[in-house]
Order: structure tokens, then C-alpha cells, then sequence
């Protein structure tokens, strides 16, 4: 399915909150952060020329999130940047002077960390994220996860010290419990996604995720002869790192800016739905997708706020999209690199082939020999045993 922005608030400015959250200011906030994480280096952005050939476009960019922080996943840069920004606010409060991202492993900082809880609900990657900032301060974090999430991904979030919660039913049901358990017991909810009065943190979160562009925008210019997108694909489960993405987009390139596509699994198509609808609404739970960290039924308001001003179309890809992706990534053309990407991590390549098959969406896109196009990995495999078995190779055989 594949459908153009008609919102009415398309094309207009955005909500200033959101500016000042994703914009420049956003982006340097994030920025200063990665440079106080003693092994974070930006993660590659791959030129795939052959590829694009095959394809029938000019160029193709994949910056490749399955190296962000050691955890496989963008979700490094958002969970955990926000538990460490709440925890410094709080020794901040305590102390009645500023601290900042370079105090981090100060003492004081540390024992006011030591007495807070963090709380999410995930799929996998977010709750990852959350456990390793709990733990790099010293808190505690407790982990909600549905009965769809594998005892892989259950036990990779373990291994920061969290305890784990699991919850019958869907995401979108271990986000409800998640905030009920926490308020009860006044922990920290840390959610990738927002609801009534609840939109700061989440902010924080989508807010981590601006990295992602502004690296790669610099990486284009610096060793691609600054090369610009004209197009962007990029992946959707609630719609937090498409909105921060097409925020940074819009903020940093203006009327420059490409032409932005939200691409989600047609099983989960949340945002799609309230594009359609213009307005958000959860969506009726079917049969689950094998791009599972994006099957989310009810989308984030807060990313619908950015996404119905600065996306320009939203799309759905199949299942069969997303193992094509992974596939196409894992065995390169001789000369580019090989590309461990998880099932979700390939959606935005799945919707890109997807568009690139249907006549009538990719001339709406105007997709042809001279598109640049960028897209984002936005996991590596991190469910090794599910990666073998739709790619066929394990994933240390392909990288």
C-alpha cells in the first residue's frame, strides 16, 4: 500500500517543541553525549553503487545501525541517553548545580542513580537500550516484554541486570503495564512512545535518534563528495525514528530537504492507518509480522505531531520484502560490503524494492537514475537463530 501525505498540516512549520527536541539544538545535545561515551565511534555508512544499478536508481546509502554502542540496534541512542539525562537532572536537582554528560561517573551522580528505577516496555532493542544506561549509573531497571518477544532477545536485555517482566498480549499491552506497574511504585517510565501528558521523555528518547541523521549527512558530505539524499526510506514500529529523522531533515536541509517515505510492515501499519485517517487510533491486532521490533498497533502522538508535517508519503512492505532485504544485504555484489541486517533493520530497504515494484508509487517518487537514495539498518541480527534461518547463514559468517 502505498499513500501521499494529504494531511492538513503537511508542509507546515513544526510544533516549536519539536524543533528545539529534534532540530539542531536536539542533534548537538545528543551529539555532546556520544562524545562523553568512552566506545562510541559513528556507525558506517555504506555506499552500495551496484546495488543501485540493479535497482535502477542512481545511488544507495545504508548507514548501518547494527553497530551502534555495542547493542546491535539505533535503540542505543535513545533509551539509554534518556535514563542517563534523567538521572543527571535528578543529581542536579539534589545538588543544586549543574552536571552534565561528562560527570557521569561522578560519585554524586552515581549514588542518586542508585536510588531510581527505570521502566519500559519493548520488542527487544528499547529495553536493551534502557538496561545498559541503568546500568553504566548504578540503577535499577525493570524490563516489560510481550509473549512475542523471543527468550534470545529476553535474555540479551538480562544481561545488563534487568529484571524481566513479561506480559500477556501484545506491545502495545506491555507499554500499558509498564506505566501502570511504574506509577504505582513511582519508578521511571523510560517509552519510546507517548500518550496524554507524557511527551518529555519520549522526546528524549526520539531525540538520541537525530544522530543517526546528522552523522550521516556529515558522512555524505565528508567522504562522498557531499552528496545529498533525494529520497528517504526509513522504518516505522510507534514512528519515533522516522519522526526524528524527518525533523533533523527538515531543520538541517530545508526546502533541500528529500523526499521522506515511512515504510512499515503491512501486518502493523499504524502510522499508515492514521495518515489515512488523519488522526491516530489503535489499530486491530492480526497475524504477527516477521519484522517483529516493528509490530506496533497503536503509533506515538508525539511522532504523528512531526510525522503529519514533514513526511511525504507512507508505504507498507511485506514479509517477503523484508527477507528479500536481508538477503540482497547479506550477499553483496563482489566489490561492496556484506550487511548483517535483522529483519526490521531491512524494512526500509523492503520498502524501497516494494515501491520500486509498484508502477504507480514509484512514479510518485519520482524514483529513477538519478535518485540518491538513504536508508537506514536499523538492527543487526539480534536474534542470531531467526537470522540464520531466513538468510540462511549465520550473521558471522556474513560479516
Amino acid at each position: 500500500m502505498f499513500l501521499l501525505n494529504h494531511h492538513r498540516d503537511y508542509r507546515t512549520a513544526l510544533h516549536p517543541e519539536d524543533i528545539v527536541t529534534l532540530g539542531p539544538a536536539g542533534a548537538d545535545a545528543i551529539t555532546a553525549h556520544l562524545a562523553a561515551r568512552p566506545n562510541h565511534v559513528p556507525t558506517p555508512l555504506h555506499n552500495l553503487p551496484a546495488l543501485a544499478a540493479a535497482l535502477g536508481i542512481g545511488t544507495l546509502f545504508i548507514k548501518d545501525e547494527g553497530q551502534r554502542l555495542g547493542l546491535g540496534s539505533f535503540k542505543a541512542l535513545g533509551g539509554a541517553y534518556a535514563v542517563i539525562q534523567l538521572a543527571l537532572e535528578a543529581s542536579s536537582e539534589t545538588l543544586g548545580r549543574q552536571l552534565g554528560d561528562a560527570d557521569m561517573n561522578d560519585p554524586a551522580v552515581r549514588a542518586a542513580a542508585a536510588g531510581m528505577t527505570f521502566a519500559c516496555a519493548t520488542d527487544g532493542n528499547h529495553g536493551r537500550s534502557v538496561a545498559q544506561g541503568a546500568q553504566l549509573l548504578g540503577a535499577k531497571a525493570v524490563i516489560f516484554v510481550h509473549g512475542g518477544v523471543s527468550d534470545e532477545r529476553v535474555a540479551a536485555i538480562a544481561r545488563f541486570g534487568a529484571e524481566m517482566v513479561r506480559v500477556a498480549g501484545t506491545y502495545d499491552d506491555s507499554v500499558v503495564e509498564a506505566a501502570r506497574v511504574a506509577t504505582e511504585r513511582g519508578w521511571t517510565i523510560v517509552s519510546d512512545t507517548s500518550w496524554e501528558g507524557y511527551e518529555r521523555i519520549p522526546g528524549l528518547v526520539m531525540q538520541g535518534y537525530t544522530a543517526i541523521a546528522r552523522e550521516g549527512l556529515a558522512q555524505m558530505q565528508a567522504q562522498f563528495g557531499g552528496e545529498r539524499p533525494s529520497h528517504v526510506f526509513v522504518q516505522a514500529g510507534v514512528g519515533g525514528i522516522a519522526a526524528a529523522l524527518a525533523a533533523q531533515m527538515e531543520t538541517s536541509l530545508g526546502d533541500e530537504r528529500p523526499f521522506f517515505t515511512v515504510v512499515e510492515p503491512s501486518r502493523a501499519a499504524c502510522i499508515f492507518e492514521a495518515a489515512k485517517q488523519g488522526k491516530p487510533g489503535k489499530i486491530p491486532h492480526g497475524a504477527p509480522t516477521v519484522m517483529a521490533m516493528l509490530e506496533c498497533y497503536d503509533p506515538s502522538p508525539l511522532a504523528l505531531r512531526v510525522l503529519y508535517r514533514a513526511a511525504d508519503a507512507f508505504m507498507t512492505a511485506e514479509d517477503s520484502d523484508a527477507v528479500e532485504a536481508m538477503n540482497r544485504l547479506a550477499r553483496p555484489a563482489a566489490g561492496e560490503p556484506a550487511i548483517v541486517a535483522g529483519e526490521s533493520g531491512a524494512a526500509g530497504l523492503a520498502g524501497l524494492l516494494a515501491a520500486l515494484r509498484d508502477p504507480q508509487a514509484r512514479a510518485a517518487l519520482k524514483l529513477d537514475g538519478s535518485s540518491c537514495v538513504f536508508l537506514v539498518n536499523t538492527e543487526g541480527a539480534t536474534d542470531p537463530a531467526r537470522y540464520a534461518e531466513l538468510v540462511g547463514l549465520k550473521p558471522e559468517e556474513v560479516a
